[in-house]
């Protein structure tokens, strides 16, 4: 069994960082997707695809994966630096702005 274990990125969605403190293991399928030809639904044979567990820290995973003899293999998160302007939205509307409204 292969896995992957990863910190999940933010959601496009949203502004907010909610779902990102975890790590995930989460197994690589083994089996292609097929679709069934009379209803048109997507199946698989792998139960496994469907397993996906969270932990706590890093090593917590990578130890339940050695533990249980599964070949995972570590993404590391790549960090965004945050966009943080010195004055902020309020800067947009200041009575004393020195630039040409640009938008």
């Amino acid at each position: 069994m292969r896995a992957r274990i990863y910190q999940p990125a933010k959601t496009a969605m949203s502004s907010g960082w909610a779902k990102t403190k975890h790590w995930v293991l989460e197994f690589v399928p083994e089996s292609p997707r097929t679709v069934d030809p009379l209803m048109g639904w997507t199946s698989s044979d792998d139960t496994q695809a469907q397993v996906r567990m969270t932990f706590e820290t890093k090593e917590a995973a990578v130890e339940y994966a050695r533990d249980h003899g599964i070949d995972a293999q570590v993404f590391e998160p790549k960090r965004r630096k945050h966009n943080v302007r010195p004055r902020g939205y309020a800067e947009n509307f200041a009575y004393h702005r020195r630039s040409a409204w640009t938008h």
